[in-house]
């Protein structure tokens, strides 16, 4: 039987994003999740640090979604990917080598290249003019995020049962050079691109359920990519393998819940960021009065689930609400978004963390997540109204 043209395409399109997702998603996860017990454990920063030292990661990234890819055509944003790509295989390996010092560096220019490929493989996922054919493809993204955060932690825990905490940047080495080696295959809009001001993009709908939406997961999210690790180490005495370990059975989870949205298209969106919102909270509570290891990881097989529905949820309700000459702009800026979260929240939260403990900074945050429900709630209503998809 033949395949049909628009079959072929599809499937070759989901092969480039799903190869260059999973590379780039599982290098950047073991950075972002390493480079706190490098620093913590091997160059003697404290919490306050390690904080500053993700958020100067985030700015890096929202400066260049924001600033850079927002800003750009398609044929600059083009070269620039590609630079940046072939930057971040350079880059990755160098982490072997940080000092107390040259790690702010890294951390930094980790950060801009960061910003300038994420947004333009979402872009490339949400091209498909078929609606259906774009949000599968869209869930199918993310849920090669979430493949690639299963195995990048479990292949990281393995290798910290004999090797070094650094020697996981040379291992994790490949799959940025496969990053660079991809990016030339990463589809970008043909011709000039209608440019949205940044005011058109906030005030639409499905941008701020985006918005809120990110926010009430990433918030608690960016604290336990920053803490989790530390966190099971001095709370739980847990070794460096089994905190890292532990990540992947977060990432397990979440896998499932988009295993779900990829097989199941979606109705209304409100649904299912109301169930989002409920894990949320419960699986924080977990955090928050786990008394053992295992608690712990109950806690965060819990986190998972909205982890896994929280990313393609936004992403599905720009792609619905934005035209497709718009959702650079509307991509860019979200992204930008996510980022400035990676910015503030680990400095506030490694602050508190000095001054009353990572226990408490958890219990925190389930209030913060239950202020955000009721904005969320009123803009995915709007957005399931817009689009006609209210039952």
């Amino acid at each position: 039987m033949k395949i049909k043209s628009n079959e072929a395409n599809f499937l070759l399109v989901l092969l480039i994003i799903v190869t260059m997702t999973f590379a780039m998603r599982a290098s950047n996860n073991m950075a972002m999740t390493t480079v706190p017990l490098l620093a913590r454990y091997f160059l003697g920063y404290n919490n306050t640090e390690i904080g500053a030292l993700s958020a100067l990661m985030g700015l890096g990234t929202f400066l260049a979604s924001s600033l850079i890819n927002a800003r750009l055509n398609s044929g600059e944003r083009r070269r620039i990917f590609m630079i940046s790509s072939m930057g971040y295989a350079i880059i990755l390996p160098l982490f072997y080598l940080a000092t107390p010092l040259s790690l702010w560096i890294l951390s930094a220019v980790a950060g801009v290249v960061m910003g300038n490929i994420m947004p333009n493989i979402i872009t490339s996922a949400g091209m498909l003019p078929d609606r259906k054919a774009r949000e599968r493809l869209l869930s199918i993204y993310t849920l090669s995020l979430s493949v690639s955060l299963v195995v990048g932690p479990a292949i990281e825990s393995a290798i910290l049962q004999h090797f070094s905490v650094r020697s996981s940047f040379l291992f994790f080495a490949p799959f940025g050079a496969l990053v660079a080696a991809m990016s030339p295959l990463i589809k970008f809009p043909e011709g000039e691109e209608q440019r949205s001001g940044a005011s058109k993009v906030i005030s639409n709908p499905g941008f701020k359920t985006a918005t809120y939406n990110i926010l009430a997961y990433n918030i608690p999210f960016s604290t336990l990519t920053a803490f989790g690790g530390i966190y099971a180490v001095s709370q739980f005495h847990a070794s460096y393998s089994e905190a890292t370990g532990l990540f992947s059975l977060f990432f397990i989870t979440s896998l499932l819940a988009r295993l779900y949205l990829s097989v199941r298209p979606i109705g209304g969106v409100w649904a299912h960021m109301a169930i989002s919102i409920s894990m949320t909270v419960l699986g924080l509570l977990l955090m928050t009065v786990a008394g053992s290891l295992i608690e712990l990881a109950i806690a965060l097989l819990v986190l998972g689930f909205p982890h896994g529905l929280t990313y393609p949820l936004s992403l599905i309700s720009i792609s619905r609400t934005f035209k497709p000459e718009e959702r650079n702009a509307a991509n860019s800026q979200f992204f930008a978004v996510m980022s400035l979260v990676g910015i503030v929240t680990p400095m506030l939260t490694g602050t508190l963390a000095d001054l009353i403990g990572l226990r408490y900074v958890f219990g925190l945050l389930i209030i913060f997540v239950s202020a955000l429900a009721p904005l969320i709630r009123r803009n995915a209503k709007a957005v399931d109204e817009a689009t006609r998809l209210v039952m």
